[in-house]
């Protein structure tokens, strides 16, 4: 078996430079090549995962196929990369320390004080070296979280100095430095001096990096490139530079022509390979040229932060590529919704998407907004809570039951259309606890989402402790909110559909996490092409007045 190869993506200066979207790039590039690649998330905090994490703080939470709550860059992985990942590509501290204290607690280690190094540092690496291995993969890409110098990095920044020494220094790793260059004053010069710490900074913990991923408004001239190199000591073809792009699908495309590709593959020992990036370049000029728009409300109760909704903001990228359309997406708090109605903006879009969720803030005014797209044919998406909202809007003003709700939002409503899964009463841990993961979906012939899978049979993503409560299936289906998809055991709601609307589907799973470039989410797809039908009618419409 060859030797695997590892590309470990720091970080420096600030967080929030695109470490994920750069390790994810690499990948794109690599695989561009031949080589079959994965990839590792390394999450410095001391959660187990990303499930009880608030949107706010952490942005979306990304659930895997077999059911693993992680960090959204997991996200960028599968999308990139066009792959599927499980639990064990997600590292974090937690889980580290976790592991090591149930050995310590077993006697594995002997009685040995149990330290930092080279405990926590040797479960950090056999972590690494599992996942790597096991994937069969030729090259491994690491990303480590946080940022050069905070003190929950430093045991993993060790354990990868500690790689790199054992597999031969230089020859089977290589350390990617993703780092800010700000371009400061009226005459905008950018300033190197930040980068030159951050990578003092890396240098000190004994890390030498051997590429320099250069994070700017504006490309950076030949000068300032050589500058780095020269005080950063980096080859100067390692000093690229990745200024704003007008889609974070432009990454590789930027990486390849300063190439970097080329340079990776020298440094690894890789022969040279025959690239082929030409499915991604078609792809990215749907992406950016594409002449016809189309605007999607989403409402939320996270849209001050659009990472809480990433796989859905580039599920509709996937769709509005794939239909040549730019999807242009208007967030909507439901909190105002509920307060102030359905504002002039919302109305005049083409489409409404309602996403996930937890807890009853702004649940009046999703209700609003489904109640909005029903009656005036707006085509809609409900997606997880969204399904579950367009059921209780059908129960209350079709079927007239006004105190219809959501058990979970209140529990002693009169008319509990959904109520908690039978498999959760009882259960009182909130991590990992939920219905996750991949399950089939069952699709009714003739439906609209048969016509969109072209499927009777699915395999789709859940994160949910709530469902349709039986007891009002049948009045639900005769109000015209008909399930075209249900589980396996034909027990759990897994699709509806509104008979009679142009298109109003709403699914209890999440059809996002599995969306890819030229691959997109077959719901969300349906979504935007009916949202163009919509402004097509609309137009007509004004043009006849």
């Amino acid at each position: 078996m060859e030797t695997m190869k590892y590309i470990f993506v720091t970080g420096g200066v600030i967080s929030g430079l695109g470490k994920g979207i750069t390790a994810s790039s690499i990948g794109r590039l690599l695989k561009s090549r031949g080589l079959k690649v994965t990839a590792v998330k390394i999450d410095p905090y001391l959660n187990i995962d990303a499930g009880t994490m608030n949107p706010f703080e952490h942005g979306e939470v990304f659930v895997l196929e077999d059911g693993a709550e992680a960090d959204l860059d997991l996200g960028n992985y599968e999308r990139y990369l066009d792959i599927n990942l499980e639990k064990d590509h997600n590292i974090t501290t937690g889980k580290v320390y976790r592991t090591v204290i149930e050995k310590e607690r077993a006697g594995e280690y002997l009685g040995k004080t149990v330290q930092i190094i080279p405990h926590i540092t040797n479960e950090i690496k056999r972590r690494i070296k599992a996942v790597a291995e096991a994937s069969g993969a030729d090259v491994c890409i690491v990303e480590l979280g946080g940022t050069v110098g905070d003190i929950e990095a430093m045991p993993f920044l060790e354990a990868v100095r500690q790689m790199n020494s054992e597999m031969g220094r230089g020859q089977n790793c290589l350390f990617v430095h993703t780092t800010l260059v700000p371009i400061m004053g009226a005459v905008g010069e950018p300033k190197t001096k930040p980068t030159q710490h951050s990578v003092k900074e890396l240098r000190a913990i004994g890390i030498q990096p051997d590429i320099i991923v250069a994070r700017s408004a504006a490309p950076l001239e030949y000068s300032i490139r050589k500058k780095i190199s020269l005080f950063c000591d980096v080859s100067l073809e390692a000093v690229v530079s990745t200024p704003d792009a007008k889609s974070i699908y432009e990454v590789p495309i930027i990486l390849e022509e300063q190439g970097l590709t080329d340079y990776i593959l020298r440094r690894l020992g890789f022969g040279p390979m025959e690239k082929d990036l030409k499915e991604w370049r078609e792809f990215l000029d749907r992406i950016l040229y594409s002449s016809e728009t189309v605007r999607i409300a989403l409402v939320g109760k996270y849209t001050e932060l659009a990472d809480a909704y990433l796989s859905h903001i580039e599920a509709f990228h996937h769709a509005g590529a794939e239909l040549k359309a730019k999807v242009e997406i208007r967030f909507f708090d439901s909190e105002l919704v509920e307060k102030n109605g359905i504002s002039r903006e919302l109305a005049c879009c083409d489409g409404i998407l309602i996403p996930g969720g937890f807890g009853s803030r702004g649940t009046e005014g999703k209700i609003a907004t489904a109640q909005f797209a029903r009656e005036k044919g707006v085509p809609f998406l409900g997606v997880c809570l969204g399904f579950q909202i367009a059921t209780i809007e059908v129960a209350r003003n079709i079927l007239g039951l006004p105190d219809a709700h959501s058990t979970e939002f209140k529990p002693e409503c009169d008319s509990p259309v959904i109520d908690l899964l039978p498999e959760q009463k009882g259960v009182l841990t909130k991590g990992g606890t939920m219905r996750l993961g991949s399950q089939k979906v069952l699709v009714k012939e003739g439906s609209i989402a048969h016509r969109l899978y072209g499927r009777t049979e699915i395999m789709e993503r859940h994160r949910h402790r709530y469902e349709v409560n039986p007891e009002y299936i049948a009045q639900l289906e005769e109000a015209g909110w008909k399930f075209t998809g249900r589980s396996d055991d034909g027990i759990k709601m897994e699709i509806g559909e509104l008979e009679g609307h142009p298109f109003y589907v709403a699914a209890q799973f999440h059809p996002e996490f599995k969306s890819r470039p030229r691959k997109p989410s077959p719901l969300h797809l349906g979504l935007i092409r009916a949202a163009l039908d919509y402004k097509k009618v609309q137009e007509n419409r004004l043009n006849e007045l």
